[in-house]
């Protein structure tokens, strides 16, 4: 399931590509047909995420909330701009590069050599962000055909969900979650359900909602970590490293553990999480520089600490990296580490 920092990175690239524009909406599969009436032809106004969920605001003050789930994923193409607060594989784009707004521009001709991942799960993707699976069509796949600008707009490859287009750019929605259109009112029912999220409040006021929340809870820290209501945008693979990085047993209840353990657990998801929507990739090992570097963008063992490595020997103590199922989900942490 794609985690925060993927959605973080889809509502900047909304904001880069749509807001201010007016927009389309179609459903070219047809389950969305009617919300897509709703606000098709309208401005988009405001792109932004909370969590694991985003939101686009239209001009007529009709929300679009888009859930990912485990299967979905957004697909842009066209002359994809990229969000100035968004690298491309760890590294800032060169002078020259510039577009409106700071946005960097990349063309056709220039997207295979500079915007295809270069990790296999293509978590890196600014054209193609979400859930990886092999039915997906990557632009990356689309490039090497070099047929991509062949037709305008591109014909809908597969169910496409939601389809949003301006006279430019294309973005198509797979295999979401959730896809509706909310009032404001609506709108504001999912957002108090919803606990903080430090890419939007990262201050002592937001940490303390976490903290209080989290210190009522009988459940294991690895449980609560993962409940969007307590706290926002941590999914498995973020869980199982941060508890990893704070040398915290994932069965500890979370109404045992002292305020400062809490506290450590919010700054460091807010280091997390920033480096995660810049980067593109959840990269939880700090200090990596040069070759390691290198290999952390394009090997997921080489950024995570115990993330999907059972079986094998824990980088720092040595004992043996564990999986159970937990809270149906899979756990990962070490038994010498975490304790």
């Amino acid at each position: 399931m794609p985690e925060g920092h993927s959605v973080h990175r889809i509502a900047r690239q909304f904001e880069a590509n749509f807001v201010g524009r007016v927009t389309e909406v179609t459903s070219p599969q047809g389950r969305f047909a009617d919300g897509a009436a709703l606000i098709s032809g309208t401005r988009m106004v405001r792109a932004t995420a909370v969590g694991k969920q985003m939101f686009l605001q239209f001009e007529n003050q009709l929300w679009l909330r888009v859930h990912l789930g485990i299967y979905g994923a957004w697909d842009f193409s066209g002359e994809v701009l990229v969000h100035p607060s968004i690298q491309v594989h760890g590294v800032t784009a060169a002078s020259g590069q510039q577009a409106t707004s700071g946005a960097r521009r990349f063309g056709q001709t220039q997207m295979a050599g500079v915007v295809a991942p270069i990790d296999g799960e293509a978590e890196d993707s600014v054209t193609s962000i979400g859930a990886p699976r092999r039915a997906r069509v990557r632009m990356a796949e689309n490039d090497k055909t070099g047929d991509v600008g062949s037709l305008w707009p591109p014909p809908p490859v597969g169910q496409v969900r939601a389809r949003l287009l301006t006279e430019t750019v294309c973005a198509d929605l797979r295999g979401p979650t959730a896809c509706e259109v909310l009032t404001e009112a609506e709108l504001q029912g999912v957002l108090n359900r919803l606990g903080p999220d430090p890419a939007n409040d990262a201050s002592q006021a937001a940490a303390e909602r976490f903290i209080e929340r989290a210190a009522k809870k009988p459940t294991p820290i690895g449980l609560v970590l993962m409940d969007q209501a307590i706290i926002a945008g941590i999914g498995n693979v973020y869980r199982a490293e941060m508890l990893f990085r704070a040398a915290l047993d994932p069965h500890t209840p979370a109404n045992q553990l002292p305020r400062e353990t809490l506290q450590t657990l919010w700054d460091d998801w807010v280091h997390l999480l920033e480096t995660g929507i810049s980067v593109g990739q959840m990269i939880t090992k700090d200090g990596l520089t040069g070759s390691a570097y290198a290999l952390a963008l394009r090997d997921r063992d080489a950024r995570h600490w115990v993330y999907k490595k059972e079986g094998t020997a824990c980088e720092r103590c040595g004992a043996e990296i564990q999986l159970e199922e937990f809270g149906k989900r899979k756990l990962y942490w070490c038994p010498g580490c975490q304790h």
